[in-house]
């Protein structure tokens, strides 16, 4: 099983423990193995293959966000702790900019979510916004600018619970977006919008 990067520091020392832990108090021991599997589990990078057209979710979850912003939509999928957080380029084209914004740690599913820590990843006309829950405190991109990335490659992750948004190009309407809030969706293969 393929994991995302960062799952080691994660996982290591809950499974380094659990020997030691095992010997002293065998449920403790127990109890320490399984956080370090779930903590691999979480992390898991699963292979995914992108359809031929359309803008693809960038994130595993349920839709959260469906709405207008200045003339543009925005999708936005909430990622809850048992969806897989590895990001994916919602379409392709070269990285034009990659902004890191601090902020809160709201919950990704509140409104209040939109002032929380992000990373923006500008895709010519579209942007990826990687944003921060209460209790993700680490976003971890993998392109850079200038850098060219195919629809579906792997952009980044975050770390337990999050959102992740994509601001369309302009010439996406509200009739070309194919998804509807609440709706699941899987990072690279639903196609979230798709222009006639």
């Amino acid at each position: 099983m393929r994991l995302a990067p960062g799952a080691r520091r994660f996982a290591l020392p809950p499974l380094v423990a659990a020997v030691p832990l095992a010997v002293l108090s065998p449920p403790l021991g127990a109890l320490a193995l399984a956080l370090g599997g779930f903590v691999c589990w979480f992390f898991r990078d699963p292979e995914r293959s992108p359809p031929p057209n359309g803008v693809v979710s960038p994130a595993d979850g349920r839709v959260s966000v469906v709405r207008e912003e200045d003339d543009r939509l925005r999708v936005g999928v909430f990622m809850n702790v048992t969806d897989v957080h590895v990001l994916r380029a919602p379409l392709s084209g070269t990285v034009t900019a990659l902004t890191h914004r601090p902020g809160a740690h709201r919950p990704a599913f509140s409104k209040e979510s939109d002032r929380n820590e992000r990373v923006d990843i500008a895709l010519g006309d579209a942007e990826l916004s990687m944003i921060a829950g209460w209790f993700a405190r680490r976003i971890y991109p993998y392109v850079a600018p200038e850098e060219d990335v195919a629809r579906g490659d792997r952009v980044g992750h975050i770390a337990f619970g999050s959102r992740a948004d994509i601001l369309l190009p302009p010439e996406y309407g509200r009739e070309d977006v194919l998804v509807a809030e609440g709706e699941t969706v899987r990072a690279g293969e639903t196609v979230v919008a798709q222009r006639e």
